[in-house]
């Protein structure tokens, strides 16, 4: 497969993608998309930053674009769940861009914003509803949205969901589906709860994976320091002090935390925001837009915001804690290395963290180096034999796994600032 005109997709498709500088489909994409194109249920297995949210939107549209008819009112033909707001936007943005030559109804609906507009649109129908469970039920509770005529069903960061505890909402919704209908299943890890919601939701699904999972992506260089909890701060800015750092995001484990270290950044000349779930949501886009703008250089995020953030140019992801369940460590630092590109991933570890890290090691099958040559390391650093990486830019020795891949575009979008993957 070395083209999206080989996938048979519409003109109307093509034509987008073609102005989207979009030329050479990834490996989720080539091995997704001809399954959907046929009707088949799928369980797609693929890290962010691979193309995976085009490698459904794609053939979906196709189907669409082929088989016109309206949304019935308060339906729609294709219900998309995702696990945060800034996902569930970014999926609807995603179906806007490739669908721009179609007419196509669309709506995102989560809660954190009034419901006014969301039950707008769904009084007359959509063709495509994406959606957070919780506010989904909600408005299906108050009569504002009926889902027995949806034709394709699409759970996205499946793993993610199963973590932030909507196992139940998603059973529930899926209680209220017709039987018949397309089912898409798509996570970047696979767990044992993941194989079982699979087991029974899909129908003789067709399984594509581009990479193992749990594995980190092939171009990002990982290292981690000892740093006790008290020099953390210090320790954060000075690598986000470094010329080497274009964009970053900044990972706490805690909402208070979070606003904190933004704080601190912004008193030392650093432009950062903080965002997390206790964040309004026009406080999350708003910081959101000032990131992807490059007026905000460092974004601050809570693992809320770990899958949620689809930024091609982030140079750095910096884990000031390391998160205490070992997959979230591979969502975060997904969030660099994106579209073909280079990243690093550099953590701060203190005395009470080390198990977590060595639950990340065996997670990830490989050890991360230890870069203890800073003004911070703690005693902690002793303890290692690993030589130091090289922070900052092109030619560190950090350890390389995996096999993301970004997406290939046409030689006019080289270099072109802003230029973005399909998604």
């Amino acid at each position: 497969m070395t083209s999206f005109a080989d996938l048979k997709l519409s003109e109307p498709l093509l034509r987008a993608l073609n102005e989207e500088g979009y030329t050479t489909p990834t490996p989720i994409q080539a091995g997704a998309i001809p399954y959907l194109m046929q009707g088949r249920d799928l369980l797609g297995l693929a890290q962010t930053g691979t193309g995976k949210t085009a490698a459904f939107a794609l053939p979906i549209l196709h189907r669409l674009s082929t088989h016109r008819h309206p949304a019935p009112a308060r339906g729609c033909r294709v219900l998309v769940l995702a696990p945060t707001r800034e996902l569930a936007s970014q999926i609807d943005a995603s179906f806007v861009t490739y669908g721009r030559h179609m007419r196509l109804s669309h709506t995102v609906v989560f809660g954190g914003v009034g419901q006014g507009r969301q039950v707008d649109a769904m009084r007359r129908g959509v063709d495509v509803l994406v959606a957070a469970p919780g506010r989904l039920l909600d408005l299906i509770g108050q009569g504002h949205i009926d889902l027995s005529t949806v034709e394709v069903l699409v759970l996205d960061e499946a793993d993610r969901m199963l973590d932030m505890g909507f196992v139940r909402d998603i059973r529930r919704v899926v209680s209220m589906l017709p039987k018949e209908r397309q089912t898409l299943l798509f996570s970047a890890t696979m767990p044992r709860t993941i194989a079982e919601l699979a087991d029974g939701l899909l129908r003789d699904p067709a399984k594509v994976e581009v990479t193992p999972p749990s594995t980190t992506v092939e171009k990002i260089r990982q290292a981690v320091m000892f740093v006790d909890d008290a020099n953390k701060k210090a320790a954060t800015l000075m690598l986000l002090q470094s010329p080497k750092v274009a964009r970053a995001i900044v990972f706490t484990l805690m909402k208070h935390e979070a606003n904190k270290v933004a704080e601190f950044l912004v008193k030392s000349g650093v432009s950062a925001e903080a965002i997390h779930g206790n964040k309004s949501q026009g406080a999350r886009e708003r910081a959101m837009a000032g990131f992807r703008s490059g007026a905000v250089k460092v974004l601050v995020a809570t693992d809320i915001a770990a899958r949620g953030i689809d930024v091609d140019d982030v140079s750095h992801v910096f884990n000031y804690d390391l998160p205490n369940v070992p997959e979230s460590y591979v969502h975060r630092i997904g969030r660099t290395a994106r579209a073909g590109r280079e990243g690093w991933a550099i953590s701060l570890c203190d005395a009470e963290q080390r198990a977590w890290l060595r639950d990340i090691e065996r997670e990830i099958g490989q050890p991360i180096p230890v870069f203890a040559d800073h003004p911070h390391h703690s005693e902690a650093a002793k303890n290692s034999t690993m030589r130091p990486p090289v922070l900052g830019g092109g030619g560190g020795r950090g350890q390389r796994s995996g096999g993301g891949g970004g997406q290939n575009r046409s030689s006019s979008n080289r270099g072109r600032p802003g230029a973005r993957r399909a998604a």
